[in-house]
This record gives C-alpha cells, structure tokens and sequence, in this order.
C-alpha cells in the first residue's frame, strides 16, 4: 500500500503541474498533421484532444471512430453525444481503410460508439473494417477497442474472427461506481466480454480512469479482476471532466500513485501495464504488440 495526500478537486480547481501538456513537435508529426489538414481526414487524436497526439503520431499511431459519433448510451464521463444515431455507412470501412494508407499508418486503434440500435451492435462494420484495412495496408498492425455488445457474443466473436493483434474493452472504472459512471454498461458483463476475448486467444487490454472517486482497495479489487479474467495489458489514466455536465472530478491523482498501482500491476502478473496521469487507451498502443 502507499500513503500519499491525495489532492481533491475542492481543493485544487485547477489542473496540477503534473497535468501539463507538451506542445506536439517533429517531423512525423507534421507530416500526418499536414495530411489530415489537406485531406479532412478524421481521428479521435484530433476530435478527443487527446494530450498524447503528438507523441502517437510521431510514432506511427493513430486512431479512428466508427458507426457513426452519436451513441446510444449516456455514460457520464463520456463526451461523445449521445441519442438517436444516423444509419450505418456502409463504405465507412473502405474510407477508412483508405485513410489509414494515405497517413502510412504504422498501427490503427479503432473504436467506436456503442449501437445498442442495430441487432448486430455494429460487428458486421467492425469486421468489414478490419478486414478492408487488412487489404489495403497489410503491413499495418490494429488494435480494436470495442463495446460489449451487450453480451451478444455472437457480435463479439465476429469481430474476433478476423483476429487483430490488440482487441481492447475498457471497464473505465471500479465495480462500486459502475451504476454511476457507466449507465447501461455492467461491470461483471465487461469482466465477460474480456474474458471471452482472451479465451478466444487474442491479446486482450482493458483500461481504468482514476479521479472518479476510487479508494486504492476498488483499484487493486478491479485489476485482480480483470487479471483473472485474462487480460494482458492494462492502462490507468487521470479522468478528466469534459464539460460542468460530466461526472466531476472527484481527486487529481499523484503520479507517485501511478506508479504504485503499474508496480503492482507487475508483481500481479499483467503482462504488460501503463499508468500515468496522462495515459489514455491507445497510448503506446504500438508497444502492446511487442511478444511477452
């Protein structure tokens, strides 16, 4: 266990020092910059803000929504809107496919908005996508970040099939907070959905948000679970509150924290672990390839 001040959100309006971000340079950077300025092209990198941008760009990594960006569910941390979504575009995976050429993509992290309104929960896109990516990047590795599909696993598994080299489902947050944080989601159906994923062979990742209102023992309870569940690869980030109508952030969690729970990630036996104030899903998502 480690003792630190943990610093509330009452008592520090402003985001800590630690929390600062670099501005994006170099030459890879500029180089996908540029093309996706000229070509419209469209990456959560961008949408999202994400501060890792640059540091992913430079590497070769980007990352890409599909079905559509109004999702059926309203979870409380997500600034994704959320509503009646539009139809399914059936040339978005060749659109897709063909941006990820076009930016010499090293390695894609695709993900999507949940589609709670389609019978296939938007699997028969995720398959087709992953597949036109196959087709006209071979060389280009993925790693697919996807829904629950409400426990259909028919969905799950068709997706699966096509067996990218990451498949990745965030349970985001403790067991005690899930009815808070994630409205329509259930936390022993994620623990399913992963555990599934790993029995089908995959690489399997999962990610946690940290700030929400967590005690250390609901993070160490939660990484066991998803341990046993077969997860490889974990990443812990800092929640930030998108708007005043998120779910606020409760603490600004030490980076000394982090480092804590990635040691004891590693003496549980993860394979591999990101934690960071900073980290969010696809960041280093490249290194998560890497044979353990």
């Amino acid at each position: 266990m480690i003792d630190l001040p943990v610093i509330s959100a009452s008592q520090l309006q402003r985001k800590p020092d630690w929390l600062r971000v670099k501005l994006p340079i170099g030459k890879e950077y500029a180089h996908v910059r540029g093309l996706v300025d000229e070509h419209k092209l469209h990456t959560i990198c961008e949408s999202g803000n994400c501060p890792n941008m640059g540091e992913c760009w430079g590497a070769g990594t980007a990352t890409f929504m599909i079905l559509g960006n109004i999702c059926t569910r309203s979870c409380s941390f997500c600034a994704v809107a959320t509503g009646r979504p539009l139809a399914v575009d059936l040339d978005e995976p060749n659109r897709v496919a063909n941006s990820i050429k076009l930016m010499s993509v090293k390695h894609a992290v695709i993900t999507s908005v949940d589609r709670d309104d389609l019978k296939d929960g938007g699997s028969i896109i995720w398959a087709e996508t992953i597949s036109a990516i196959r087709r006209e990047s071979p060389g280009t590795t993925m790693e697919t970040l996807i829904p629950d599909f409400k426990g259909v696993w028919d969905n799950l598994y068709r997706v699966c099939e096509e067996r990218p080299e990451v498949v990745s489902h965030n349970i985001e947050t403790v067991r005690r907070l899930t009815k808070e944080v994630r409205v329509q989601a259930k936390y022993d159906r994620s623990m399913e959905c992963l555990k599934r994923i790993s029995e089908f062979g995959l690489r399997t990742k999962s990610g946690i948000m940290l700030g929400l209102g967590e005690t250390e023992s609901d993070v160490l309870e939660t990484m066991q679970d998803l341990l046993e569940a077969g997860v490889h690869v974990l990443t812990i980030g800092q929640y930030m509150q998108p708007t005043k109508n998120h779910h606020p952030v409760i603490d600004w969690v030490h980076p000394d924290q982090f480092a804590f729970y990635k040691q004891a990630g590693k003496e549980m036996g993860f394979k591999y672990v990101e934690s960071g104030p900073l980290v969010r899903s696809s960041y280093h998502a490249e290194k998560h390839l890497f044979d353990f």
